[in-house]
């Protein structure tokens, strides 16, 4: 049988000042913390944590893309990372409106490796760099906003016009978008 109180004795003599245990941290809380370390950031990106660094689950990654149709934007995801990471990929999403094939105007991104393509041997780098290749090559064969890949594809010209559109803060269609250069 087990002795509960023979436990509750020996946490109370291991903290005899009556403070609150230490939080254990989960594994997940550990797995990031060591990718957090590792981190190899592009510089045309950065890594904010709004809630202070307590809150190693939930930060913002901005990108500035150095290249591309997106030269000069400012794009800000947010990153929820569930208590089972690596095992399940985090929860992204763009606050920044954009016209683009592979976001929504929700800001649901559509990256492989947040979805069917994840194995707990990726990381937050991996992820960095992936949602920044989407700026630097938007695809328009596995679109979530389904008319700018459309326009991608068809006339490479009108969507770089309507991307710098976007971008000043213009309507693209019957859609505004706020400024983001």
């Amino acid at each position: 049988m087990i002795k509960l109180f023979k436990v509750k004795e020996r946490q109370r003599a291991e903290n005899p000042n009556g403070a609150a245990p230490v939080k254990k941290q989960s594994a997940g809380e550990l797995r990031l913390h060591r990718d957090m370390g590792e981190l190899n950031l592009p510089k045309s990106c950065s890594i904010s944590f709004p809630n202070g660094k307590d809150d190693l689950m939930n930060f913002e990654v901005t990108i500035r893309p150095d290249e591309g149709y997106y030269l000069g934007g400012t794009f800000i995801f947010t990153f929820q990372v569930p208590p089972m990471y690596p095992h399940e990929p985090p929860k992204v999403k763009c606050k920044t409106k954009v016209y683009h094939p592979n976001i929504d105007l929700e800001g649901n991104v559509c990256l492989n490796i947040l979805r069917e393509d994840w194995k707990p041997v990726l990381n937050i780098n991996t992820i960095i760099y992936g949602l920044y290749h989407l700026f630097t090559q938007p695809n328009h064969e596995d679109p979530l906003n389904h008319d700018a890949a459309a326009v991608l594809r068809d006339n490479p010209k009108m969507f770089e016009s309507n991307v710098r559109r976007a971008m000043s803060g213009g309507y693209v269609g019957q859609t505004l978008f706020p400024r983001c250069m």
